[in-house]
């Protein structure tokens, strides 16, 4: 897909997920990328392998390189089984190319994920200090439509494995939170979010593909083997 451009003092790299806004964060960078003549590069990163990736996911991936062969971008970087925490792929991906403008999204969906994924803006700042930051909102739904945008929520449990925290929906033989998981309409994945009580306060967790992204919200819970929704 190789499109080299003049200018290589600044390269930009379009971080993507699975949604409606995938499209407008890559043309939003391809007129950064055309404005300034530089480099303009495509990455989604993804915990499962792309064998499995489903007709959902498969129909996004074959979107966006479409509109990368389109919009002649410079690559398309698909991360697949990657376990490491998509922060730390960002920062090695940035540094490798030479990165200096990041494009990401930050979707005003709900209250809740205003805060958790505003938790991991300063989560990806503090990780990759050596670039700019570029912030693309997306228009925030009416009071009607954000009560749609989740299924009835079901129980389930946040465990720790092989140093991820994950949620799953049988009641697991190690220490774990038992809350409720709201799953996110319109999506074959474990995307939602899930809500919790320890010691008397209420916590609001953003889940993507079971698995908790941003973990510094999370309470110790080592010592326990079972906490009920209270």
């Amino acid at each position: 897909m190789k499109h080299v451009k003049g200018r290589m003092d600044e390269s930009i790299l379009v971080c993507v997920y699975y949604g409606l806004n995938g499209e407008r964060l890559i043309r939003r960078g391809h007129k950064m990328a055309t404005m300034l003549d530089c480099p303009l590069y495509i990455m989604t990163v993804d915990a499962m392998p792309f064998e499995e990736f489903g007709p959902e996911k498969t129909g996004y991936i074959k979107e966006w390189e479409q509109l990368a062969e389109e919009l002649e971008v410079e690559q398309f970087i698909i991360k697949d089984n990657e376990k490491r925490p998509i922060q730390k792929v960002i920062r090695e991906v940035a540094a490798n190319l030479d990165i200096t403008q990041i494009i990401v999204g930050q979707s005003a969906q709900s209250r809740w994920e205003e805060i958790m994924r505003g938790s991991f803006l300063n989560v990806l700042l503090k990780e990759v200090p050596f670039v700019d930051f570029h912030i693309v909102s997306v228009k925030r739904p009416t009071e009607e439509e954000e009560f749609d945008m989740y299924e009835r929520g079901v129980r389930a449990y946040l465990v720790e494995r092989n140093s991820q925290h994950t949620v799953v929906f049988t009641c697991p033989d190690q220490p774990t939170l038992e809350g409720i998981f709201f799953k996110e309409i319109g999506t074959d994945f474990d995307n939602g979010i899930f809500k919790f009580t320890y010691k008397a306060k209420m916590y609001e967790i953003q889940v993507v593909e079971g698995r908790i992204i941003d973990t510094k919200n999370i309470p110790p819970y080592e010592k326990i083997r079972k906490k009920t929704l209270a």
